[in-house]
């Protein structure tokens, strides 16, 4: 589900609004049309329209942005994805409790983080007292620059590459895999790219094969997305060797009969071996 409220963390325009303004109209009626078509039944998800927002062009040019923003006022960090759910915090508050069930190690927990961006997600893990490798990957190349300026500026362990999970193999950085991978909209994003792959199939049908082996045996991935309801979501990722163990508590409403959440963030585990 769509969250036509989103408010983002700076004042100035965000992505975050751009993403969402492109897949919802403003006009009431359409909006109201497009909900109630995520609220039905479906046997599997839908592709979404394509928009310059799945493009890797458009995200250089945003963060060549937000650099420019961050080099001259240090305090601007660019757009916190999904802040107005409070959808970090919840991510944070759900790995804090599988660390409570010793599910999870605060000591050598790896983390990796799709679509870094400006890597909070990984800053905000070292400030909850992860000690554990934290990793940012990112296509893009500005987006890695700016994150490790505001690395560099908190001065905080974390290791970042710019890396496309959908053409390229993983570098030295994999190692024997992560405990956790993550995933704060960067599937939503990728769901948006008109590209196809060598089979013909749009690029967001081969991501969950691709994220399969960055995750250890046992490992999670944890993703939040504003695009797809659970059921969808679950759609996408179940039926390889991830099986669904959980989800993050948002605040739900009802529409057309319905209950659902504008935000959805769900937990997946990597089958054993």
């Amino acid at each position: 589900m769509r969250d036509p409220r989103f408010k983002p963390c700076t004042s100035k325009k965000s992505l975050a609004q751009r993403f969402l303004h492109t897949i919802l109209p403003t006009d009431p009626a359409p909006r109201l049309s497009a909900l109630k078509h995520k609220f039905s039944t479906m046997p599997a998800p839908t592709h979404l329209t394509p928009s310059a927002l799945g493009q890797k062009s458009y995200w250089d040019t945003a963060y060549t942005t937000e650099l420019t923003n961050f080099s001259s006022n240090s305090s601007d960090l660019g757009t916190i994805w999904f802040s107005d759910a409070n959808a970090e915090e919840r991510m944070l508050s759900f790995l804090e409790d599988l660390s409570d069930e010793n599910a999870l190690n605060k000591k050598d927990t790896r983390f990796l983080d799709l679509g870094t961006g400006n890597a909070h997600l990984l800053f905000a893990l070292r400030e909850d007292e992860w000690e554990g490798e934290c990793v940012g990957v990112d296509y893009s190349g500005e987006s890695v620059r700016l994150a490790e300026s505001i690395r560099d500026n908190k001065e905080v362990q974390v290791e970042l590459y710019q890396w496309d999970i959908l053409t390229q193999e993983p570098g030295t950085w994999l190692a024997g895999g992560f405990d956790v991978v993550l995933d704060k909209g960067t599937f939503d994003a990728i769901c948006l790219s008109q590209d196809t792959d060598m089979q013909g199939r749009r690029v967001c049908e081969s991501y969950r094969a691709r994220v399969e082996p960055l995750i250890k045996p046992g490992g999670r991935l944890l993703i939040t997305s504003c695009n797809w309801t659970d059921e969808e979501l679950r759609a996408w990722f179940e039926g390889g060797e991830l099986v669904y163990v959980g989800k993050v508590k948002y605040p739900s409403f009802t529409f057309g009969g319905k209950t659902g959440s504008s935000v959805v963030t769900l937990c997946f585990q990597r089958k054993e071996a």
